[in-house]
């Protein structure tokens, strides 16, 4: 099957889906590293969702979109992963809830 012949309705369910997967993980969990993960799952169904109308108007705009959406979830892994690093250095933990009882 080429993916224009896939209905854009398909396309904004599964980019719903992999978005409320993501704001679930961000909002329930206490482990950073899983929130960063749930953080990119949610970038990733953007981009997904960009793929998705950049194919219906059969225009690269939406395309190139991704290619900055990649960028800034890569400065965002990269950063997080030095924040998690030096947070788990400092407190010996990656669970917030001890990291807010440790902060006085």
């Amino acid at each position: 099957m080429i993916i224009s012949e896939i209905p854009m309705s398909y396309v904004l369910i599964l980019t719903l889906l992999i978005f409320s997967i993501g704001i679930v993980g961000v909002l329930t969990r206490k482990n950073i590293i899983v929130i960063f993960m749930s953080v990119e799952l949610m970038l990733n169904s953007v981009n997904l969702l960009f793929v998705g109308y950049a194919r219906m108007w059969k225009n690269l705009e939406g395309e190139m979109a991704v290619f900055f959406v990649m960028a800034v979830a890569a400065a965002e892994a990269a950063v997080g992963l030095a924040l998690v690093i030096s947070i788990f250095r400092t407190f010996h933990t990656v669970d917030i809830t001890k990291i807010r009882e440790m902060k006085g």
